[in-house]
């Protein structure tokens, strides 16, 4: 799973990490939509997805991911509910200078004890703060891995997704030592 906030890079993660055309369904935004949708920070912002994406990364020849991308208006969160299930991780991604767009997905993650990975998503006019800040603000686990990407590169993306199979792994690992 891919979450975030409205306008964090979420659609623009799916298109640039997936190994076929991804499916997307973004629509234009329409005047309909002013004063439900938030365009606080994202005022450029012509598109939102109304659903989910998808799209696939294959891993090596035995391993795929498939990528679901959430939808981030406040009006769509209640797909959030059936599309986390069955879900191994999720990437949440954070825009630095709307921090508060993405506590609700943190706190989703939380509340469905799906384990997750925060991706920084660098925009060329976000400020750089360190990550202990950017954890505090977020009041996250120190074992929440802490990543900054830039959504729109494939390369960037891709080891966004790394970390999160790494710490799936690691999770696997201790639960697996953990006294029953």
């Amino acid at each position: 799973m891919i979450a975030g906030g409205f306008g964090t890079g979420k659609t623009t993660m799916v298109r640039s990490v997936s190994d076929i055309k991804p499916l997307t369904t973004e629509e234009t935004l329409t005047q309909a939509s002013a004063g439900v949708d938030h365009l606080i920070g994202v005022t450029d912002k012509t598109e939102t997805t109304v659903s989910l994406d998808f799209g696939k990364i294959g891993i090596n020849d035995e391993l795929v991911l498939y990528l679901f991308g959430t939808p981030g208006q406040e009006r769509f969160w209640f797909l959030w509910n059936g599309l986390f299930k069955g879900a191994l991780g999720a990437v949440v991604l954070v825009d630095t200078r709307r921090l508060a767009s993405s506590f609700r997905a943190i706190e989703e993650m939380e509340r469905q004890d799906v384990p997750f990975v925060i991706a920084l998503n660098v925009f060329p006019d976000s400020p750089e703060h360190p990550v202990d800040e950017i954890r505090d603000a977020l009041d996250i686990s120190p074992d929440i891995p802490v990543v900054a990407c830039d959504a729109r590169d494939r390369h960037s993306s891709r080891d966004v997704l790394v970390a999160l199979i790494r710490h799936l792994k690691d999770r696997s690992a201790v639960v697996a030592l953990e006294p029953r």
